[in-house]
């Protein structure tokens, strides 16, 4: 009998977190295991939360209550060298790429290395021009953002997000604004580049073609009930959930309309 390969060990594990600003609480009670190497998708309705909670698993806002941990790191209680150790091993891409308008691509990409490494000048240099290559802009090394289009703003910002290596990639709506074309190209980017890196990725988003592309596992956040009601991979999720909302979600309504 044909047996398949053994799950890969938990990475990034969500124990009982809350999430809220003053009174108002985002999401209570999630519970969530990402395992190493997988693309995980934080998925829901607008107002859910998605952004929220990436941004307390980058340790930038603090739980109301529960934990994430790295290992068994928890950013919200480690100290200051400790914390900055971690988001070394952490990439992001911000959804507007968050390139500096003023330095050229390539010294955006040199500027976390520069940063964080003891590497001399002409080797960080080399090694953004790799990273630009990498992500399919070779030959713009010496070009301005405001000089490429949004789909090449995106990938440069990948780019970014990879110069250290990391373990651990976030996207927030890598797709947003995006025209098909170019968000498919950047769908098969991300594959690529979780494959050649070995990283584990964390992928917030709404885009259904790029959820099913890409995703491994998924949950999914209910902004009514504030709490996770579906996770799993997105393609079985779509054929075995009987939550209304999620189906909704998933067949964009147009299981409701067959109805």
């Amino acid at each position: 009998m044909h047996q398949s390969a053994p799950q890969a060990p938990v990475c990034i594990r969500i124990e009982d977190l809350s999430m809220a600003f003053g009174d108002y609480v985002v999401q209570r009670d999630l519970n969530l295991s990402i395992h190493r190497g997988d693309i995980f998708i934080v998925m829901g309705p607008s107002g859910c939360g998605k952004s929220t909670l990436l941004r307390h698993m980058l340790g930038l806002l603090t739980p109301a209550a529960g934990h994430i941990r790295y290992g068994g790191q928890d950013p919200a209680s480690t100290d200051e060298d400790q914390r900055r150790a971690l988001l070394q091993r952490i990439g992001v891409l911000y959804q507007g790429g968050a390139l500096w308008s003023s330095m050229t691509l390539a010294e955006n990409i040199a500027l976390p290395l520069s940063e964080y490494t003891g590497l001399n000048p002409v080797t960080v240099r080399e090694l953004a021009r790799f990273k630009l290559s990498l992500v399919g802009l070779d030959g713009f090394e010496d070009h301005y953002p405001a000089e490429i289009s949004g789909g090449m703003r995106k990938r440069a910002g990948l780019a970014r997000a990879i110069a250290l290596d990391p373990e651990f990639l976030f996207f927030d709506e890598p797709t947003a604004g995006l025209d098909p074309i170019s968000a498919h190209r950047l769908d098969q980017l991300i594959l690529e580049l979780r494959d050649s890196l070995g990283a584990t990725l964390v992928v917030v988003t709404h885009d259904l073609a790029s959820i099913f592309a890409v995703g491994d596992d998924s949950v999914f956040l209910d902004p009514g009930r504030k709490t996770a009601i579906a996770a799993g991979n997105p393609n079985t999720l779509l054929r075995q959930s009987t939550d209304p909302l999620v189906i909704d979600f998933l067949t964009r309504g147009a299981k409701g309309r067959e109805a």
